[in-house]
């Protein structure tokens, strides 16, 4: 079994979805390969359940009623900045996502839900949980300074990089290997502003010029995707 699998089984997970008929396939599904999985009908039952529980996971459907998701997420966000969060949306959703842009959201899940690729989403979640965030990303003499929007040479050579470039370029290293949707790149790097496909690849060029390499990989009619 992979490292990540059997770190995955020591973990709770909170799961908030109103459809009974979708959220107990699921939490049989899930109960394989986590220690234990918290069922939740609503945002509000999902708040009262962190509470009490402190999960280590929360994956959560967006609409939902009484209290819907983002709701929920809001309101953990107040007091904890660290909890992995997955959201499951709808492709209708995109522009009331807007408002979750700054609640960290490890990554969004597009209804139907699958489960290999829910699976890659927890496994995300594990690599947050398991290493604290560095200041400095290093690859092939390059590292990137999140901090400061700084990539630095091994000559010593600094170059500074726009909030976009830097924004973007940390969504691929987190998921590194991943293909990232121009819909997340969208809601990450452009937040509320609309971002065309031409403004992209102009922002990917220039981000691999200052690279000095090509480890962004274009993943036509998907995304993209850094590779080392």
């Amino acid at each position: 079994m992979e490292l990540w699998l059997e770190k995955l089984k020591t973990m709770t997970l909170l799961y908030a979805e109103d459809e009974e008929g979708i959220r107990k396939p699921m939490v049989n599904s899930l109960s394989y390969y986590l220690k234990e999985v918290i069922e939740a009908k609503n945002g509000e039952e999902g708040l009262d359940l962190y509470d009490t529980k402190r999960p280590d996971i929360i994956l959560t459907d967006l609409r939902m009623p009484v209290r819907d998701g983002l709701y929920m997420v809001k309101e953990i966000r107040k007091i904890d900045k660290k909890t992995p969060m997955l959201m499951i949306t709808a492709h209708t959703d995109k522009e009331y996502l807007l408002s979750a842009i700054e609640l960290k959201i490890e990554k969004y899940i597009i209804k139907p839900v699958a489960l290999d690729e829910l699976l890659s989403a927890l496994r995300l979640c594990i690599e947050e949980i398991e290493s604290e965030r560095t200041i400095f990303f290093e690859c092939r003499g390059c590292k990137f300074d999140f901090k400061n929007r700084l990539l630095v040479q091994n000559n010593g050579e600094e170059t500074e990089l726009t909030h976009k470039e830097s924004d973007f370029l940390e969504l691929l290293l987190r998921k590194k290997g991943m293909v990232v949707s121009y819909d997340e790149i969208e809601m990450s790097v452009w937040k509320e502003e609309f971002m065309s496909i031409a403004a992209l690849r102009t922002l990917v060029k220039t981000l691999r010029k200052k690279l000095h390499s090509n480890f962004i990989k274009n993943h036509s009619l998907a995304g993209y995707s850094f590779e080392i």
